[in-house]
């Protein structure tokens, strides 16, 4: 558990690091084209590609790809293992390479239907330029789920802080320094994507070469593990995509709300995206290699225990994190976002979006967990037929709530479908595998929530203390980080005393740094 807990938190360290480059690029972006339509498009248009990630890359392929992989290095050793790389590598340069350029054919001529407004052949023009990302970060994502079964979490855990690192540099330096026109402005953050998801795909490359001894080859040979990787992938495409594609589906129904109601809910989601990817992702990115060798020794057991420590942490830390994001999103969102472009008004109808994306926060990072234990085993059939009905549910009520609530309406429809998608995948999980059933956890989650009541407590009586709405961003500043870490250290005091499950092993942990330290 120990080396487990190390893992989880160097892949935490690196995606916090990425995170908050990621939080500083957005407040770039919103100070210099604010809730704009032209930022709107932009952020809409960086969805397409992204969303084709997620299916094509760090969805569906690592979800087939990592369990076979890890079976080839069981079986064949590393020359095994490098030799079905090169396979499902070269597979996914020409399938990636001929869908971007199908897509940007496609996109670029856009003008030849007539009759729209000017923001949707804005938006098409710029999915013609960011789409070459998509073939970049697919391979990258092979590279890195290699990296991950040889036991190598630092490159890949690293490997989105250079699409953030090329993003800020382009817009913030060059960007400002030679546009002379918002629109030149936006190229050039689109070029920093494209350098980004090149060093992306390259870094995780490099690690295999020159420390692993992985050398490239260009093979379309369909070996019984290439095809049993198509047969997963087919179904999973819809089944481990399905959170993206529900919100590219909300960015498409929000762009067509107003012009500043997308770039909100983006913003909004990234927020809520913080405490997922520096923990919820990090310990899925740990434990699913940890579940697929079980599953490949038929050792269900180990597979089951480990499934259950995996989530008791993400609970453990997601919980909070989202009352907290729910309570402060106001103080939040005019610290992080409101200067320049980015007025109060627009911060007035941001931080209603945060809050009801935070609701749904621990539920996600459930599903994160929960679709990769059914991979393990190489069961597609159950998250595809759920991932079917969140569709549905996201879709019915976002074009029913919009009506009434608009944005507001959209975000509330995705937290319905995550909550029930959560629901569906556990209850299938103990059908199918007993021993996965959830009522392990249920006394860690019962901690947890009388924890976080406390802390919420805490923290809201706190905030209506310290408001002071005379004393500007620094205030806010100020009480911010003071309620956080009281509320962070009222949460925790309240789960030893409830001696929430794992604490002498987080507590041999503690000792074992200390004497370090010393």
């Amino acid at each position: 558990m120990s080396k487990k807990l190390k893992n989880i938190g160097l892949v935490s360290l690196f995606t916090l690091v990425s995170r908050v480059l990621g939080l500083l690029r957005d407040q770039l972006g919103a100070a210099i084209f604010g809730a704009s339509i032209l930022n709107t498009a932009f952020l809409s248009a960086f969805r397409l590609p992204n969303l084709f990630r997620r299916l094509l890359g760090e969805g569906a392929l690592t979800a087939a790809f990592l369990p076979n992989l890890q079976q080839e290095l069981h079986e064949n050793g590393r020359t095994g293992a490098f030799d079905l790389l090169n396979k499902v590598a070269s597979w996914l340069l020409v399938v990636t390479g001929g869908l971007a350029g199908a897509l940007m054919a496609a996109f670029s001529q856009s003008r030849r239907i007539a009759g729209h407004d000017d923001k949707w052949y804005l938006l098409a023009d710029l999915t013609v330029i960011l789409m070459p990302y998509l073939a970049f970060v697919c391979l990258a994502a092979a590279f890195s789920a290699t990296l991950n079964v040889l036991g190598r979490f630092l490159e890949p855990a690293f490997s989105p802080i250079w699409l953030n690192l090329a993003m800020i540099a382009s817009l913030g330096g060059a960007g400002l320094s030679y546009a002379s026109t918002p629109l030149e402005e936006i190229h050039w953050l689109c070029a920093g994507v494209l350098v980004g998801g090149f060093l992306q795909m390259t870094v995780p490359a490099a690690a295999l070469f020159f420390r692993e001894g992985w050398r490239p080859r260009f093979d379309l040979g369909l070996s019984p593990r290439v095809r049993e990787i198509a047969r997963l992938m087919t179904p999973g495409l819809w089944a481990t995509a399905i959170y993206q594609v529900n919100s590219y589906v909300s960015s498409m129904l929000a762009f067509s709300i107003d012009d500043s109601a997308g770039t909100l809910m983006f913003y909004a989601n990234r927020l809520m995206e913080l405490p997922i990817g520096v923990f919820a992702i990090a310990v899925s990115t740990v434990v699913y290699p940890l579940l697929s060798k079980h599953a490949v020794e038929r050792n269900f057991t180990a597979m089951a225990e480990d499934f259950h420590k995996g989530l008791r942490l993400i609970l453990i830390i997601n919980v909070p994190a989202a009352a907290g994001l729910a309570l402060l999103s106001a103080p939040i969102v005019r610290l992080l976002f409101e200067r320049h472009e980015f007025t109060a008004a627009d911060s007035l109808a941001m931080a209603p979006l945060v809050t009801l994306f935070a609701l749904g926060l621990p539920f996600f990072s459930v599903v994160n967990l929960t679709v990769r234990a059914f991979y393990a085993v190489k069961n597609t059939r159950a998250p595809v037929r759920i991932a079917t009905i969140d569709f549905v549910i996201n879709l019915v009520c976002s074009l029913a709530l919009m009506r009434w609530f608009g944005a507001a309406g959209l975000v509330m429809a995705s937290t319905l479908a995550i909550v029930a998608q959560t629901v569906l995948l556990q209850r299938e999980l103990t059908r199918v595998m007993p021993g996965m059933s959830f009522a392990p956890v249920w006394p860690t989650v019962r901690k947890v929530g009388i924890a976080t009541l406390g802390m919420g407590a805490a923290v809201a009586a706190g905030w209506h203390l310290l408001r002071n709405p005379d004393a500007g961003k620094m205030g806010d500043a100020l009480a911010l980080f003071s309620l956080i870490f009281a509320g962070a250290g009222v949460y925790a005091l309240l789960l030893w005393q409830l001696k929430i499950e794992g604490r002498e092993e987080l507590s041999a942990l503690w000792q074992k740094v200390i004497r370090k330290l010393k």
